[in-house]
């Protein structure tokens, strides 16, 4: 095996720091967007993106079940779509939630793609949801993660439309930028023999990073 088991569990123990401070709203963010103008939500959509380790790790989790260039761009089209959807639209009308709980959904769905891409249903003698269709209902929900994060900034009455607008296209440069080299990388070494080892031990960690996350929202949820 290229990972050992105890090694997932270090790895994901180690890193949750690092991912739940990086992923959070910052009062240098609400500087950076109370002096710089629209280009300034172009920036900290993308920041946030490119440090949003659960939308990333989802994400990866589809490129790994994709044979293609094509269906690669059509998977990630269609949650670009469901995640502009409820980012602009409940960003615009104000409608929100619980962080933690849309956090804990979004956790889930790193968990649901490991668990496909082991062949999780066939296990369980269950034929296993259209892709397509979770693709695009799980970017709803990423989506209204990123409207709650959105909307946690102050970001006053002027030109509000064009703010919204102009966090989401920084979000989709981000994505863009993040996908690059996790594409390239999960591509090339499917041509190597340790591949079958690399997505096992990687969506092994999907599994299990969705778990640790999803009980860490819940947590932070109940301690409110």
């Amino acid at each position: 095996m290229l990972f050992k088991s105890k090694h997932f569990v270090t790895l994901v123990f180690l890193l949750i720091p690092f991912f739940v401070f990086a992923h959070g709203v910052t009062s240098s963010d609400q500087a950076i967007l109370n002096n710089g103008g629209l280009w300034s939500y172009i920036y900290v959509g993308a920041k946030h993106m490119l440090t949003g380790y659960d939308h990333l790790l989802f994400l990866a989790g589809v490129v790994f079940y994709l044979s293609g260039f094509k269906d690669i761009v059509k998977f990630i089209t269609i949650f670009t779509v469901a995640h502009c959807i409820t980012l602009t639209g409940a960003s615009y009308l104000r409608i929100t939630a619980d962080e933690h709980l849309v956090d804990a959904i979004i956790a889930l769905s790193v968990f649901y793609k490991g668990f496909e891409n082991l062949g999780g249903f066939k296990k369980l003698n269950l034929k296993a949801p259209n892709l397509l269709v979770m693709v695009f209902l799980f970017g709803l929900i990423h989506g209204f993660g990123l409207a709650t994060k959105l909307q946690s900034f102050d970001m006053g009455a002027d030109q509000f439309l064009l703010k919204i607008v102009s966090f989401n296209f920084g979000i989709e440069i981000g994505q863009i930028l993040a996908l690059i080299p996790i594409v390239f990388v999960i591509t090339q070494w499917k041509n190597k023999k340790s591949y079958p080892a690399f997505y096992k031990a990687t969506n092994m960690y999907l599994v299990l990073i969705g778990i640790v996350l999803f009980i860490y929202q819940l947590i932070g949820y109940f301690s409110l």
